[in-house]
């Protein structure tokens, strides 16, 4: 698929980074509806959510979620809180702050992660 240049890909980058932000937002606040309550909004933020993945897609871009995944040194996301934790400690990232955008070259934006201790 090829890249769509009609926007400036900094300008998208950007949208879709704050988009996500609210979309993470707009979840954590439908899964405190009852379910029946829920239900309509919870099909309105899959929709979002797939709709802002395609618009990526065609910009040759993928959004990177690391949620539960081990954590590693390496990682293309800053962890805000690796000072609460030992070097000997396995850690997962708990919770992306934002999320890491990817095109085919590589990184085009690092994340930022919260981490917890791991098992």
């Amino acid at each position: 698929m090829e890249a769509d240049k009609s926007v400036p890909r900094d300008l998208l980058v950007g949208i879709i980074v704050d988009a996500w932000k609210l979309a993470q937002a707009f979840g954590r606040l439908v899964a405190r509806l009852s379910p029946d309550d829920g239900a309509r909004y919870a099909g309105q933020l899959k929709y979002f959510q797939k709709r802002s993945s395609d618009t990526l897609a065609m910009a040759g871009l993928t959004l990177v979620n690391l949620e539960g995944q081990a954590f590693d040194a390496g990682a293309a996301a800053t962890p805000l809180n690796i000072s609460d934790f030992s070097p000997d400690d396995v850690l997962v990232v708990e919770q992306m702050i934002e999320p890491i955008i990817m095109d085919s070259v590589g990184i085009v934006r690092t994340g930022t992660v919260l981490l917890a201790r791991g098992k």
